[in-house]
């Protein structure tokens, strides 16, 4: 059994993102200084970086990724990494300003969709609100569309490849898929699965997510 035929239209994506900016733009907005310079799920990024990310897409054209490509000798996560890093050189309020100017709009950035700005929206508001303890709830609407466009997509994630053998069910919404043991949860944790999250595990259920677990874990058991 899979998600439903049932897809969301361009309209109501936008509208989604349009909030998610708007409660990620209320998430960080109400942290504290300090907040903003912890860990987030992204590695190797702050709070602080994970906004300034966030301001990337809507303002972005497709000059303004050439010199990051050279740089990062074509490799698109260096760039990211790169662009970002840069963008986070500014302060906390500019940065803030750029992601009220974000919220309603409709720009993307080259060579992506409604739905990738879906992804974005709803991941890096929970690599920010996980690590802080915050609770920031995915809806479930949205969050079926987010993991369906990350399961049906290969790049950047390559989801379907990693999580193969095991089926993936979403229990507070209409979605699931693979075959396998079972892994478990709400449609949050699992996109933070399918977007290479360790820490979506301890959110997980079911014998698939203990096999995950346990893989990880002796993976990191063996590291020198």
């Amino acid at each position: 059994m899979g998600a439903p035929d049932y897809r969301m239209t361009d309209d109501e994506v936008w509208s989604a993102i349009a909030t998610q900016r708007a409660a990620f733009l209320d998430l960080v907005t109400g942290l504290d200084p300090d907040d903003w310079s912890r860990p987030s799920l992204c590695a190797g990024w702050r709070v602080h970086d994970v906004a300034a990310h966030l301001t990337l897409a809507p303002a972005s054209r497709p000059r303004d990724l050439v010199l990051p490509l050279l740089r990062a000798r074509g490799d698109f996560d260096r760039m990211m990494d790169d662009v970002t890093r840069r963008s986070a050189a500014r302060s906390r309020e500019e940065i803030l300003d750029d992601l009220r100017r974000a919220v309603g709009s409709r720009h993307l950035a080259p060579g992506t969709s409604p739905r990738v700005a879906l992804v974005d929206a709803l991941v890096h508001a929970l690599d920010v609100a996980v690590p802080l303890g915050v609770d920031h709830p995915v809806p479930p609407l949205p969050g079926r569309e987010a993991a369906e466009r990350v399961w049906c997509v290969s790049f950047p994630f390559r989801a379907r490849r990693r999580l193969a053998g095991f089926r993936l069910v979403a229990t507070d919404a209409p979605w699931q898929r693979g075959t396998g043991p079972p892994v478990t949860g709400q449609v949050g944790a699992l996109l933070l699965l399918l977007t290479g999250r360790p820490a979506a595990l301890a959110r997980l259920h079911g014998g698939g997510a203990d096999l995950l677990s346990g893989t990880r874990a002796a993976r990191t058991e063996e590291a020198p």
